[in-house]
C-alpha cells in the first residue's frame, strides 16, 4: 500500500488543498480504522501519515476518494451532498451513499465505506467542499 501513498505524494500538492509531504508530521502513527478522521480534524490537512492510514484502511477507495477531493467534485448543496463520480452523480446521506458498490459490496456495520462517502468525509475535515445555494433536488431534474 505505501506505493498508493507515495503515488498520492508525487503528483504534488493537489489544487486548493494544502498538504504536508515531509519526512515528520505533527501526529504521530496513525491507526487506519478511524484514527485518520480525527488527526485530519486536528491538522486540518494531508499527510503523508494521514494518507497512508487512509489508504490502509479503505485501499482504493481511499486513493480514490483523495483524488475526487483534490478534483472538487464532492459538492454540498442545501439538502445533501453529491460527489461527481465517473458516469454519475452520487447523493451521500447520513454517511449512506447511492452508489452500487455501498447498496451491494459494503457492510456499513462493519464501517465500510465507498469512496463517495470517505471523499465527504475528507472534504469536510479540509473546508474543501464546493458549496452550492440551492436545492439539488431541483438541480437533479436538469442533468
Amino acid at each position: 500500500m505505501r506505493r498508493d501513498c507515495d503515488a498520492i505524494a508525487a503528483v504534488g500538492p493537489p489544487r486548493g488543498i494544502e498538504c504536508v509531504f515531509t519526512a515528520t508530521d505533527e501526529v504521530g502513527g496513525v491507526d487506519p480504522a478511524d484514527d485518520w478522521r480525527a488527526a485530519l480534524a486536528e491538522t486540518g490537512r494531508l499527510s503523508p501519515t494521514i494518507v497512508q492510514a487512509i489508504v490502509d484502511a479503505h485501499g482504493d477507495r481511499g486513493v480514490t476518494a483523495i483524488e475526487a477531493v483534490s478534483e472538487r467534485r464532492v459538492k454540498r448543496y442545501r439538502d445533501f451532498d453529491v460527489v461527481v463520480g465517473y458516469d454519475d452523480e452520487y447523493v451521500v446521506e447520513d454517511r449512506g451513499c447511492t452508489c452500487k458498490d455501498s447498496q451491494y459490496n459494503l457492510d456499513p456495520d462493519e464501517g465500510e465505506r465507498c469512496w463517495h462517502v470517505l471523499a465527504v468525509d475528507v472534504a469536510e475535515a479540509l473546508g474543501e467542499l464546493d458549496h452550492h445555494d440551492m436545492w439539488y433536488s431541483d438541480v437533479r431534474e436538469f442533468l
